[in-house]
């Protein structure tokens, strides 16, 4: 049994539509739009850019260190003379990559928790509840920095130095940034769990598991949707933060925030060092978080 669009109007429930049309809808949401064709160009770049622009992102060269932005180097090169666009394209595949794989550990530990308070109830309810409470209640900067600084090295020598540090951040990153989508998915079980479609489908012998598949998780996907959304560019905030604090990736690997640590101190002499992957983090966020207001809207119009 599936909830059809009368009785969606019958127990005041808001229809997500297909995939085209919340599209289609994001298309006519101008700032919407705006920000979606710059995060799809965004991804275009990093992920088809290196075959277009082909040079190398860790060839070093002293005799072009520094340089400014030109017409061989439109980007400029850093101190160590390597190209800053190659960069900042290689680079962005692994932040990106981070804040997606980030997200879906979030989502995921999130669903599962706020699906088994919310359809249960009781004293299950009640203790997962305060393990969020505790997990909001941790400081999560300084949580993260211990349990890289404690785990660092044993996950490098196990998984290797570059796999071993993104499992890491992504695993901390998503591990710490469950809570507000469990909330969301509690509350939205909650408020349908009673629901007459809901009632119907255990009076015909629908048993827990297809009600929450069937007929409670579809009806969460448009705050789940918006707080993924909005969890990839939180991730990729947080791993630029760790790289520039020199926790992140190695030197040799070009996450944007890593790009920004060992920047740091030509900013003076030579900003475009600075200002193109702080660019590429500004715009990527930004775009990120606009198209998750939009959805927001979109999804939730009563919430305007």
């Amino acid at each position: 049994m599936t909830e059809s669009a009368p009785l969606n109007a019958a127990v005041g429930l808001v229809p997500t539509g297909s995939s085209p049309a919340l599209l289609q809808r994001l298309w006519c949401d101008r700032i919407g739009a705006a920000a979606l064709i710059v995060l799809i160009a965004i991804v275009l770049a990093v992920w088809v850019g290196p075959w277009l622009y082909p040079a190398s992102p860790s060839e070093i060269s002293f005799d072009r260190a520094l340089l400014p932005p030109s017409s061989a180097y439109p980007f400029g090169t850093n101190d160590l003379g390597q190209d800053q666009l190659a960069r900042i394209l290689s680079g962005g595949r692994i932040s990106l990559a981070v804040g997606v794989m980030a997200m879906a550990i979030a989502i995921t530990l999130g669903l599962f928790v706020g699906s088994l308070a919310g359809f249960y109830g009781g004293w299950i309810d009640g203790g997962l509840m305060r393990l969020t409470d505790l997990f909001l209640s941790l400081p999560q900067l300084p949580l993260v920095l211990l349990v890289i600084y404690l785990f660092g090295e044993l996950v490098r020598q196990v998984l290797g130095p570059e796999q071993g540090v993104f499992v890491l951040i992504v695993s901390v990153i998503g591990g710490l940034n469950w809570m507000s989508v469990a909330r969301l998915v509690r509350a939205g079980f909650l408020s349908l769990k009673y629901r007459n479609f809901v009632q119907a489908a255990v009076a015909l012998g629908a048993n827990p598991w297809q009600l929450v598949r069937d007929h409670l998780l579809p009806n969460v996907v448009g705050p789940v949707t918006v707080a993924a959304t909005l969890a990839v560019g939180n991730a990729i905030l947080a791993e630029s933060t760790l790289s520039f604090l020199g926790l992140g990736f190695s030197p040799d690997v070009p996450t944007w925030g890593r790009m920004l640590f060992d920047a740091q101190n030509y900013i003076e002499g030579a900003p475009h060092v600075v200002i193109f992957p702080g660019l590429a983090i500004f715009l990527t966020v930004l775009s990120i978080n606009t198209v998750g207001d939009a959805l927001r809207d979109i999804l939730d119009p009563q919430g305007k």
